[in-house]
């Protein structure tokens, strides 16, 4: 017998991937803003540094934060 995944399950999973697109994309977004900044990439030295700084806050924050946002709108954890 298969187990199917019931709503809550699908709706954790769903924020997994999320939390994880949200880290994914902010080293993404510190590597390309280091790139800039070490003139690899041809862009203004400033936008470097802004999207390296902005990636590491979001890579640190960013899930902490979406998951206070989910908890508060009632889809966390009742224990």
């Amino acid at each position: 017998m298969s187990k199917q995944p019931g709503a809550a399950e699908t709706l954790a999973a769903k924020r997994y991937w999320i939390m994880n697109g949200v880290r994914i994309g902010s080293i993404a977004a510190v590597i390309i803003g280091i790139a800039i900044a070490r003139a690899v990439i041809d862009a203004p030295y400033a936008v470097g540094v802004v999207l390296a700084v902005a990636g590491l806050l979001a890579f640190y924050f960013g899930p902490t934060l979406l998951a206070r946002k989910w908890k508060s709108q009632g889809g966390g954890d009742t224990n």
